[in-house]
């Protein structure tokens, strides 16, 4: 059997470990290099102790270059900024890349300012990557050089929409959505935010309004066929270490059933057997998917109001390590090496 030769920048962070432990237990992959700036000579296992004798691999401190040489694909796992810079380092050079971080996903640099970084360390390079998300650019992604991975919050967002988007049910419409994460989403390095004193049996709202993946659900959006969308998005830190909730809301002209628009969701997803539409009566929960890839979408609607509209609810729960990080670049990773984007991803959740 062919391996295709795999190289990991930033090997030292969750995101790392969970393409690690996918990429350990296949047999059409051949792991070449981790590298980091953490934890230098250490094992795997001594980092991740999910992985305790199970591989040789040792985390080096070695040049961009150094570590994708002779891969066939090198996964990216660093913080925005930092990545680009690392990525100057690789675009000349044969490999393939899948960033996960936040620097590529976006085409307009405006947006970029305003919500990563005061300067871009390559500008000119928006707007080339392909948007990994393949319930959306599946096409693209077989062929592409270089992904952009998407993030947690906007892979949540926008799955829940990307169907009402699609048959034009969201031009010109006002979205509000309130989504709960996991404290794994905010990394590896302790932060006064995710210190476990603070976080645990505690709620709070962060960056209302004002997320860095607003614009980047909006460029989905859009490319999904929904123009004029307004999105008003209130991010909650939950006492979770990993998982996520998105509660998606909108009106819509009253007419349409929940069962119509189920079947429209179900037609939608019918090619991506890790999203599964739930029945009426069954909401979607963060413990049936975590520590998998999968996607639940519940859908509600409200009773007509008096101007003539409706409320349409759609719940979408993932793993935000998983599908809403690593998971979904091992879904990219699969179609790029010419698999179905599920393959070795079809894990059941923890339950409970």
């Amino acid at each position: 059997m062919n391996k295709t030769k795999v190289s990991i920048i930033g090997g030292s962070g969750y995101l790392a470990a969970e393409l690690l432990r996918n990429l350990l237990s296949r047999d059409d992959v051949e792991i070449l290099r981790v590298s980091s700036k953490d934890h230098i000579g250490k094992n795997i296992g001594e980092v991740n102790r999910s992985f305790w004798g199970l591989s040789d691999i040792v985390l080096e401190d070695i040049p961009p270059q150094e570590c994708a040489a002779g891969a066939d694909i090198v996964f990216l796992a660093m913080p925005h900024v930092i990545t680009a810079r690392v990525a100057m380092a690789l675009f000349d050079l044969e490999v393939r890349i899948i960033d996960l971080s936040g620097d590529f996903r976006l085409k307009d640099l405006s947006d970029y300012t305003r919500y990563y970084a005061d300067q871009h360390p390559c500008p000119e390079r928006l707007g080339t990557f392909a948007y990994g998300m393949p319930e959306l650019y599946a096409e693209e992604i077989r062929t592409a050089k270089h992904v952009a991975n998407p993030g947690c919050f906007a892979t949540c967002i926008a799955s829940a929409l990307l169907p009402l988007a699609k048959a034009g049910h969201m031009n010109q419409s006002a979205v509000s959505v309130v989504a709960l994460t996991g404290s794994s989403g905010s990394g590896v390095h302790p932060q006064m935010g995710n210190h476990h004193a603070v976080r645990s049996n505690n709620l709070k709202a962060y960056k209302v309004f004002n997320h860095q993946h607003t614009p980047e659900i909006l460029q989905t959006l859009t490319a999904a066929g929904a123009h004029g969308v307004k999105l008003d998005f209130v991010p909650v830190s939950a006492p979770l270490s990993r998982g996520m909730m998105a509660i998606s809301q909108l009106q819509m002209p009253a007419g349409i059933s929940e069962d119509e628009l189920r079947a429209m969701y179900e037609v939608y997803y019918q090619d991506f057997p890790l999203i599964s539409v739930l029945p009426k009566g069954v909401a979607p929960e963060v413990v049936a998917i975590k520590n998998s890839a999968r996607i639940e979408i519940g859908i509600d609607i409200s009773e007509a109001h008096a101007d003539g509209s409706q409320t349409v609810c759609v719940t979408s729960v993932l793993d935000n390590l998983i599908k809403g990080g690593a998971g979904q670049a091992l879904q990219n990773f699969n179609l790029m090496t010419g698999h179905k984007n599920s393959y070795q991803l079809d894990q059941l959740g923890m339950w409970p």
